[in-house]
């Protein structure tokens, strides 16, 4: 019966995904085709400083000039968390009609509404728009330093009145569009006077070869240019190569240490079995740690995690994620997470009931809120900042409801059947050597063998290994480079999970030749401790950017430590996991000779 729940569960959560996602994943050559002198709606979108991704708002928060009524595009749920907001626009821009100096409007403004143009262009805003899915971008004015006399300089603002749309056609289908702003059309808007302004707009169009399918390949050239990609793809390289270097170095020196310690204690020699340390914990090194709910809660959120990034890059690997598909990976992430709900809950039910079968309820319990207790306290607070900004990032009271609706009859659901899987299909933890009554005492460690120390050369080396490929993906997520290169990154990411375990380890089995037994919790500290590194190049890569304000500066931070504690309890757990199988291994070893 339970198994039958599972699976209608599965379905059911499926076919939302695909409800929610299939729309929005790729274009298809059927719902984007026209006939010529075809209406094809452009939308604005929003308007933000060019220096404060995050910092974004309503096209129309400016007195643009606009269709009453103001309609805006329905939305997916990717797309709202993402700061989108379309609405419609006065431009007609139809498919294949040229346009020239046509009249968007005429309006008057005021001198409050000139001031919050004025605003604008001193901010260096920048506006975006979608024709046929297809982004385009544009500034709003320019500011010109210009000389008043023999020592006198002035400030002129100069607002842009018409608008060039440059578009490309195959056939019947819209390949490319470009907006630019026409510096022979302005109007000086430095005094603080009303002004009367026409804005117009031109369209051209011209057919090129590329075809439809092929039409988001811009983007990914866009993203490095040639010089760029070659000194890209060499760094990477360079890396991986020291990378493998180092690992199969690490590897060697442990292989070959922990063979000299296996072959003194087969001799039965007691003075060389004496500098075997960790043969005299033996019964103490399979004791389960304190907070076993708690160390349950990290295994079962760090197992979702990982099964998500692996998600991902399969959606990535797929073409479901690219470039400028809007909304597609946070709606990813919404149900993703959702449906991998099931995995925390079995790993850490699974985990616990292999010590005691009772409860593993507040472990599951404790998987639920580990994660998303403080992500939920830190997106209040940002979204707190958001709305008294009146920026897009504030997310709608409605988008909420239906977030926590999901929340609570999907993702709770799975979690505790998870749980219920993990408890009916329990089994006992399978130790090589027993473990005694009463805890071993630890004899007094150097500085370099306690927690800390080695949690930074757990973290300092991982950290190192990836450096290069965080900063391109801080300057994708913070900035507007584009990151088009899954591939390289998924296997920047394999290599910090076997660099993580393998110096994971080494560290294990110096606490043990130290007779130290209490590695459980350590593992986890140890290979967790890269995210620290994370967060600290992040807080560097805020400094040496231009981003300015309180409102980017709490987003930066607030969601960098969401990601880096994620990360935390992926690493952490994959630690423990090699840790296990390598104690395991090695007690064993000793038990058969």
């Amino acid at each position: 019966m339970g198994t039958k729940s599972f699976e209608m569960s599965l379905v059911l959560v499926f076919s939302t995904i695909l409800t929610f996602s299939a729309p929005s994943a790729t274009s298809s050559a059927s719902d984007h085709s026209y006939n010529v002198g075809d209406n094809v709606p452009l939308f604005v979108n929003k308007i933000g400083p060019l220096n404060n991704p995050s910092e974004t708002y309503q096209y129309y928060d400016l007195p643009f000039c606009h269709p009453d009524p103001v309609i805006r595009k329905k939305e997916s749920i990717g797309e709202v968390l993402s700061g989108d907001r379309l609405t419609n626009s006065l431009y007609q821009l139809n498919f294949r009609q040229k346009k020239k100096e046509e009249k968007l409007c005429k309006t008057k403004l005021k001198v409050s509404e000139v001031r919050k143009f004025r605003d604008a262009i001193l901010s260096d805003l920048y506006f975006q728009m979608y024709y046929d899915d297809l982004p385009l971008w544009g500034f709003i004015g320019k500011v010109e330093v210009e000389n008043m006399g023999l020592s006198e300089e002035g400030t002129k603002y100069y607002l842009f009145t018409h608008l060039l749309f440059d578009a490309l056609y195959n056939g019947n289908q819209v390949i490319e569009i470009r907006a630019f702003s026409d510096p022979e059309h302005v109007v000086d808007i430095t005094e603080d006077v009303d002004s009367d302004i026409e804005f117009t707009y031109s369209v051209s169009w011209n057919a090129t070869s590329t075809q439809f399918q092929n039409r988001m390949e811009k983007f990914s050239k866009a993203s490095l240019l040639p010089v760029r990609q070659k000194i890209h793809w060499f760094s990477f390289i360079n890396s991986v190569v020291i990378i493998v270097l180092l690992m199969g170095l690490l590897t060697l020196l442990i292989m070959r240490r922990l063979k000299n310690d296996l072959r003194k204690s087969s001799n039965g020699d007691e003075e060389e079995d004496k500098e075997v340390g960790w043969k005299y914990i033996h019964g103490d090194v399979f004791r389960h740690p304190p907070n076993m709910p708690l160390f349950c809660a990290v295994l079962g959120m760090g197992t979702q995690l990982l099964t998500i990034v692996g998600i991902l890059f399969l959606l990535a690997c797929f073409g479901v994620l690219y470039p400028y598909n809007r909304g597609a990976l946070l709606t990813s992430l919404v149900f993703v997470y959702t449906l991998t709900s099931v995995v925390a809950g079995y790993s850490a039910a699974a985990f616990h009931n292999q010590f005691s079968v009772t409860g593993w309820e507040k472990s599951v319990l404790l998987t639920g809120i580990l994660y998303l207790g403080p992500f939920f306290v830190t997106v209040s607070f940002l979204n707190t900042v958001a709305i008294s900004y009146g920026a897009t990032a504030a997310i709608p009271f409605g988008t909420i409801l239906v977030i926590l609706l999901i929340y609570a009859f999907l993702a709770i659901p799975l979690l505790g059947l998870g749980g219920l899987i993990g408890y009916c299909i329990r089994s006992e933890f399978q130790a090589p050597c027993a473990t005694k009554q009463y805890p071993r005492e630890i004899p007094s460690l150097a500085w370099y063998r306690r927690t800390p120390f080695q949690m930074f050369v757990g973290g300092l080396l991982p950290f190192s290994a990836i450096a290069l490929q965080l900063h391109h993906l801080y300057a994708s997520m913070w900035g507007y480079k584009i990151y088009t290169l899954p591939g390289i990154l998924f296997v920047t990411f394999i290599i910090l999970i076997i660099l993580t375990a393998i110096l994971t380890v080494g560290l294990t089995y110096i606490q043990l030749s130290v007779e130290d037994h209490e590695w459980w919790w350590r593992s986890v500290l140890c290979g967790g401790s890269t995210a620290i590194f994370m967060f600290a190049y992040s807080i560097y890569f805020y400094v040496r950017s231009n981003m300015t304000g309180f409102m980017q500066l709490s987003f930066f931070i607030g969601y960098n430590a969401c990601i880096c504690y994620a990360f935390f309890l992926m690493l952490g757990t994959i630690s423990f996991r090699v840790s296990l199988v390598f104690v395991r291994h090695i007690y064993g070893a000793v038990k058969s000779e």
